[in-house]
């Protein structure tokens, strides 16, 4: 799986808190939770996302509390995949639910604000088209693979039981 987008570059410690404010947490829905996507951190943030762009981040990504509605926020406004030193083991497992890829990389710090990226998840290879750098990252097991495919799952589980 190829995943193609230009970087939204944040730091460390982005917590769950500042990827979706509490006062959003009435709503379910990815899309509508997107409209909302680190609006405290980056009020501009949504205005500048395209589909299928990429947040790179430093350690920590997801801290703070289990809110699901984090990773939903960040799917929903587009985001295809979130590159990070390292994430909370919370915002792991729920970004695992919705098939939202994520890779941890000791290299993020060596990735721009507007850089292009080029994602493989199978072979763990992340190339910067803008300053021609690649980047090896663990590879993305087969069965996060499938999941990520099937867009969550629980749209995973109901296709392997049809």
């Amino acid at each position: 799986m190829i995943i193609k987008g230009r970087v939204h570059k944040l730091g460390d410690d982005i917590n769950t808190d500042d990827i979706i404010s509490a006062k959003h947490l009435v709503y379910t829905d990815a899309e509508q939770l997107g409209k909302y996507c680190l609006e405290s951190i980056r009020p501009d943030f949504v205005n500048k996302v395209k589909p299928g762009d990429i947040i790179v981040a430093g350690k920590n990504f997801g801290c703070g509390s289990s809110r699901e509605h984090a990773p939903l926020a960040i799917k929903g406004c587009g985001i295809k995949a979130v590159i990070a030193k390292s994430f909370a083991a919370i915002f792991f497992r729920n970004a695992i639910n919705i098939g939202l890829p994520f890779l941890e990389s000791g290299d993020a710090d060596k990735i721009n604000d507007g850089d292009t990226l080029e994602i493989d998840l199978s072979r763990g290879v992340i190339k910067n088209l803008t300053t021609h750098q690649t980047y090896q990252t663990e590879v993305f097991p087969e069965f996060l693979q499938e999941i990520v495919e099937q867009g969550g799952l629980i749209n995973s589980v109901k296709a392997k039981s049809k």
